[in-house]
């Protein structure tokens, strides 16, 4: 679908379908959809015939209810069963464009055509003449390259930065009079804070004006850091991996997150799968409808959030997303990663010399911190600085993602009931 002229402002008349022209047309793609996984996945295909359900019986939205829901933990144990894809992949391996490699690990397929992507950067001011600096991943994850082709689709030039080099990142920023981020909001601010450092006036020596977050929440007080004190006009996106990118972004109204309209997106109890009305919290659960090689299907993100359908003044129709309220299962998002209990377990419980252990999310400074408590097995002499390097370097390996700090306890300090993760974050 082509991009309109620069002066317009959406991206597609997907944003602008009047209500009932959009019920329809999610009716019509979620029983195309269904009709097609099951007939070319095989994990898809047992699990509807499990369940006594035909494709024929999922005709609108609504009949997803009789669905399960698919959770990450889920999605790990069916491809450790049918290695690699577990039963999701649509086309012929050898048909396959690209791999993504998500914590799990995960084996994840995306075709190159996934332009509608673009709209959540269009929506934020992305076009033609911006120069836009790419600061996820682009090693195994699909972000980096996503996000990319999504600027790229909106006529931006993408500088290919990725993670870490900061003072790099700042030299590039100012030489190249970069005008665009894409990254998450603590990484933005570690680039200013040590930009500052470096003795630089953000307004005067950067060219920074417009910036696009996801993989955490952006907390008010820090978007008005960010657009009142070094005058960037921020946006934020809410992105899920394994079904296949953004599914929900801001417009200039900032008011909620509108949703994709090639995804259909449920708010559900979690217990029971059962879609709840406007304005109840649930859990968000997803379906994509526009990659024909990937069939995963009602995958349950472990987010809370809710749907607002008052009208934005902004002309969008989709209903927005109100925010994420934390989580349902356990599965906890730190840094843009998530990490999950299970997987938190196998680094840390290791070769046995923890007997218990309790995993805190804080937030110091608008960046995530892991701290780890570690309590030993009565008797153990094992070395505490060795066992805290190979329980991160561990850590790192599985979650993909670096502890903070690693403290030990007197046994019997941590409560039974409290070992885990525990995410202390507090959100304004």
């Amino acid at each position: 679908m082509a991009v309109k002229s620069r002066h317009d402002e959406y991206f597609d008349e997907l944003e602008t379908m009047p209500p009932s022209a959009r019920r329809a047309y999610q009716d019509r793609k979620i029983a195309e959809r269904v009709a097609y996984v099951y007939q070319h996945c095989p994990a898809v295909k047992k699990m509807l015939d499990e369940a006594g359900i035909t494709p024929q019986s999922i005709r609108k939205v609504s009949d997803l209810e009789r669905l399960p829901i698919i959770r990450k933990t889920d999605l790990i144990e069916m491809q450790k069963a049918h290695p690699p894809f577990g039963g999701i992949l649509a086309i012929p391996a050898e048909d396959v464009e690209r791999i993504f490699v998500s914590p799990g690990p995960i084996y994840e397929v995306q075709p190159s055509h996934v332009r509608w992507f673009a709209k959540s950067f269009w929506a934020a001011g992305f076009r033609k003449g911006d120069i836009v600096i790419n600061t996820f991943t682009y090693h195994l994850s699909p972000a980096g390259m996503l996000f990319h082709e999504a600027v790229r689709h909106c006529g931006a030039t993408v500088v290919v930065a990725g993670t870490g080099n900061t003072d790099l990142q700042i030299q590039v920023m100012k030489e190249l009079r970069v005008n665009g981020f894409v990254g998450t909001p603590s990484f933005l601010m570690t680039v200013i804070k040590r930009a500052e450092e470096m003795g630089l006036n953000i307004r005067r020596d950067l060219n920074l004006r417009r910036a696009w977050f996801t993989g955490e929440m952006l907390p008010q007080s820090l978007r008005k850091t960010f657009e009142g004190e070094y005058g960037i006009d921020t946006y934020q996106a809410y992105a899920v991996t394994e079904p296949g990118g953004a599914i929900a972004y801001e417009c200039r109204e900032k008011s909620g997150m509108h949703l994709m309209d090639e995804f259909i997106t449920e708010i559900v109890d979690p217990q029971t799968g059962r879609q709840l009305g406007p304005g109840e919290v649930g859990e968000i659960v997803t379906t994509q409808l526009q990659n024909p090689d990937w069939g995963l299907i009602r995958f349950g993100t472990g987010d809370l959030s809710s749907l607002t359908t008052e009208p934005c003044p902004c002309g969008r129709t989709a209903y927005r997303l109100t925010g994420i309220l934390g989580r349902a299962g356990d599965a906890v998002k730190v840094r843009g990663m998530f990490i999950v209990a299970k997987q938190a377990e196998q680094a840390i419980m290791g070769p046995g010399e923890v007997s218990r252990y309790q995993l805190i999310v804080g937030r110091r400074e608008h960046r995530d911190e892991l701290t780890l408590r570690i309590e030993l097995r009565e008797g153990s002499k094992t070395d505490r600085n060795k066992l805290s390097l190979d329980i991160n370097n561990r850590f790192q390996d599985i979650c993909r993602i670096r502890i903070d700090r690693i403290e030990f306890v007197e046994p019997g300090t941590i409560p039974e009931k409290a070992q885990g993760i525990r995410d202390e974050r507090k959100w304004d």
